[in-house]
């Protein structure tokens, strides 16, 4: 299986290592899920927004080439090809403001084309996007926060599910969507760290190819006492 791992975090994946004033739990985590499904013998691509150097702005001449089904960046070019390609797709990132990063939801904007990953289909009662993706048979979210979890899904209503899956990829027609939340993060020993990323590990390393059935949204929460 094709996995396809988008990582946003200024730090970039090289902060993945516990090195002072040069580290990422968010990185940690992608560098976990890499090695687990790895380890499991699937094919693991690495979109490094940072890395890239990729902007979130969508121009004037984006916005065109998007309504046209067309596309001038060669960079975005480059991640719809993988994309594409890929069976399951992995985002990682650190929660800001209770979202996504400004890098994820340009990726959002700037890569998932009409036309490219998903058709429109007027008139449609229900669903209004059909899914241009065949071989993507589900999504994981791999976010990072300091807020509690049960904050953030009751009092901030849970806004980073709703935008990623009932607002994108449920709606474009993905199924199987997973959320793995770590939360309060700045308060978790080196210990409970640890023990978060050997889950993670564990949790890619039993990663299976999924196709069919009904459009699902799971949560895990990974908050069980001790972690």
């Amino acid at each position: 299986m094709r996995v396809l791992l988008v990582l946003d975090h200024p730090y970039t994946l090289a902060s993945a290592e516990n090195a002072p004033h040069r580290r990422s739990f968010t990185a940690a985590v992608a560098a976990a899920a890499v090695r687990g499904a790895t380890a499991a013998g699937h094919e693991v691509d690495v979109i490094d927004l940072a890395a890239d150097g990729f902007s979130p702005v969508m121009t004037r001449e984006d916005l065109v080439a998007w309504r046209q089904g067309a596309v001038v960046d060669p960079r975005v070019e480059d991640y719809q090809r993988r994309l594409l390609a890929a069976d399951h797709l992995v985002f990682a990132f650190p929660v800001w403001w209770e979202a996504m990063p400004a890098a994820t939801k340009g990726f959002l904007d700037r890569v998932l084309t009409k036309g490219v990953v998903f058709a429109e289909r007027p008139g449609a009662k229900g669903n209004p996007f059909h899914n241009l993706m065949p071989r993507l048979g589900g999504v994981t979210v791999l976010s990072v926060m300091t807020t509690p979890d049960k904050a953030y899904r009751w009092w901030y209503r849970d806004p980073l599910t709703k935008i990623l899956f009932k607002g994108t990829f449920g709606k474009i027609g993905v199924r199987n969507l997973r959320w793995i939340n770590f939360d309060r993060v700045a308060g978790r020993t080196p210990e409970q760290r640890r023990r978060l990323l050997d889950d993670t590990e564990r949790r890619f390393a039993a990663l299976a190819p999924v196709r069919g059935g009904a459009a699902t949204a799971r949560r895990d929460p990974l908050t069980r006492s001790g972690t």
